[in-house]
C-alpha cells in the first residue's frame, strides 16, 4: 500500500492533469515572483554573473513543469503495468519522490520572494535538487515507453543553474538584510 493518496495517482494517470498540475502550481508561484521581482528589495540586490533577464523564467519553467508532469504520467503508467511487486514498489517510490520535489519546488518561491529569506531558500533548493536527482535516477530505471530521463534532464540542469543563482544572490548580498 502506497503512502500516497489514490487521488495523486489519478492526477498522474490523466495526461492533461499530470501536465496541468505542475504548470498550474507554477503559475500561482509566478504571481509571487512577478510582484517581488519588481520590488525595491529585489531590484536593488546585486545579481550573480550570468543572471538572465526575468522574461526567461516564465517560459523555461512552463516547459520544465510540463516535462516533469509528463514524466509523472509515464511513471504512473509503469506503476499500473508493473508485473512484479518490486517494479510496483520502484514506480511508487518514484512517484513519492515526484510529489516531494513538487512540494519543495512550490515552497522555494514563497521562501525567496515572499519571505525574502534567500539563505533558507538556498537550503530548500539544495534539498530540491537532491530530490530531483534521486527521482530522475529512480524513474530512469522504470519500464516506460519513453525514457523519463529525456524529460527530466533539462530540469536537473536548470536546477543546477537556479541553485547557482540563489547562492549568488546570497553571496553578493551577504551584508544586506
Amino acid at each position: 500500500m502506497s503512502p500516497l493518496p489514490e487521488v495523486l495517482f489519478d492526477v498522474a494517470r490523466n495526461p492533461i492533469f499530470a501536465i496541468g498540475l505542475p504548470i498550474g502550481l507554477g503559475a500561482i508561484s509566478g504571481v509571487i515572483t512577478g510582484q517581488t521581482s519588481r520590488s525595491n528589495w529585489f531590484t536593488t540586490m546585486s545579481p550573480p554573473p550570468g543572471n538572465p533577464p526575468k522574461e526567461v523564467f516564465g517560459p523555461v519553467w512552463t516547459l520544465l513543469y510540463g516535462a516533469m508532469g509528463w514524466a509523472s504520467h509515464l511513471t504512473v503508467e509503469a506503476f499500473d503495468s508493473a508485473i512484479t511487486p518490486s517494479a510496483t514498489a520502484e514506480a511508487d517510490k518514484a512517484l513519492q519522490l515526484y510529489y516531494a520535489q513538487l512540494a519543495l519546488n512550490m515552497v522555494w518561491t514563497p521562501l525567496f520572494f515572499g519571505a525574502k529569506q534567500k539563505e533558507v531558500a538556498l537550503g530548500n533548493i539544495l534539498a530540491l535538487t537532491g530530490t530531483v536527482l534521486a527521482m530522475t535516477v529512480k524513474m530512469h530505471g522504470l519500464n516506460t515507453p519513453f525514457s523519463t530521463t529525456w524529460f527530466l534532464a533539462p530540469y536537473c540542469a536548470w536546477l543546477g543553474y537556479a541553485t547557482y543563482l540563489n547562492a549568488g544572490y546570497v553571496w553578493f548580498n551577504r551584508d544586506r538584510r
